[in-house]
């Protein structure tokens, strides 16, 4: 199992950092400091590749990135997403809008750089297809912002394999963003052949299920208001009790790996090829260095056979998305 990937022409880390966390989506985030620190100590450990949007936060993950990483620049390899943002309303209150129009998408961009402290981004994606616009019209802006050196090269975000194609013919994809973990599956319908097809690099977003691989969220009735799990399908109460009844026999499995539940799910997705690259996220320091372990465990093929027969889309209980959220994406998913 190769320590480091390759996404396009940067040679990464096997294991980068989702910086979203540290601001965005699992009720309040953390203090400044705290990322901060998070950020150095990612850093400090050989991380390299680093993970933001204009989304997360509304555009406070980009400031905190482009704060704490600016100086270390050239160590790193700098992906944020736009054509998903925070949008004032005519009210005064700001909200998340999906806009792949080439004009949004250059505001996002030029948004995106100032906050980031950069000259230029060197994955940028298209955070969610907007079908509103021609997937060629949003690729055809992006290409425009590489031929004008604000982007190195073009990533796309939870798209189908015929999306994919069509972005690749206008311009080269470098790389597929997408959920993928032991309990969701959805890239082994067509996205990750047709990732393989183009030579475009898997990066793999909740590698972790969103905390439910570590074993450590035993208690959905906690989460906060705002989390974004509240309205998961299988975060519901009900669908979470089943699903729970998968990491006992999970636990074991780790531990005959000389692992945690964590690495074990960490190492099943780095096992799965050398062109995927997980990007866990996380507030604390400890869970960190957890995560990045993963890239050192080995597991025998059984281990890897065994861990992926336990945790599926046909062992797991519920969708990965409600109806709304599910109509915003452009992947195949699985029956429910």
């Amino acid at each position: 199992m190769q320590r480091q990937r390759q996404i396009g022409p940067f040679t990464v880390q096997a294991i980068g950092l989702g910086c979203m966390n540290l601001s965005h989506a699992y009720g309040t985030p953390p203090p400044p400091e705290q990322g901060e620190r998070l950020l150095l100590a990612a850093l400090d450990a050989g991380v390299t590749l680093f993970d933001t949007a204009a989304l997360y936060g509304f555009g406070a993950n980009e400031e905190l990135v482009g704060r704490v990483l600016q100086p270390h620049r050239q160590q790193i390899t700098l992906c944020s997403k736009g054509g998903m943002a925070g949008v004032k309303g005519e009210d005064g209150v700001t909200r998340r809008v999906i806009d792949g129009r080439p004009t949004a998408l250059r505001r996002n961009c030029e948004d995106s750089l100032r906050r980031l402290r950069t000259d230029v981004i060197d994955l940028y994606y298209l955070h969610r297809w907007d079908k509103q616009v021609p997937i060629e019209d949003s690729v055809g802006e992006l290409s425009r912002l590489v031929e004008q050196g604000k982007v190195r090269t073009i990533g796309l975000s939870e798209v189908s394999a015929a999306t994919l194609r069509r972005a690749h013919a206008v311009h080269p994809i470098t790389a597929v963003q997408t959920e993928y973990s032991l309990w969701t599956r959805n890239p082994e319908i067509a996205v990750l052949a047709a990732c393989r097809e183009i030579g475009a690099a898997l990066v793999a977003f909740s590698p972790l299920a969103r905390a439910f691989l570590t074993g450590t969220l035993t208690d959905v009735d906690g989460l906060d208001a705002k989390d974004i799990r509240r309205p998961m399908p299988r975060f519901a109460p009900g669908n979470y009790a089943r699903n729970l009844q998968l990491l006992p026999p999970f636990g074991a499995l780790a531990r005959e790996a000389g692992c945690t539940p964590a690495q074990l799910a960490l190492a099943w997705l780095l096992h799965q090829g050398d062109d995927i690259v997980p990007i866990p996220g996380t507030t604390r320091l400890d869970h960190l260095q957890e995560d990045l372990g993963a890239a050192g465990v080995a597991l025998p093929p059984e281990t890897v056979r065994r861990a992926g027969e336990l945790i599926n889309q046909h062992t797991v209980t519920g969708p990965r998305y409600a109806p709304q959220a599910t109509q915003e994406v452009d992947t195949e998913e699985f029956a429910a």
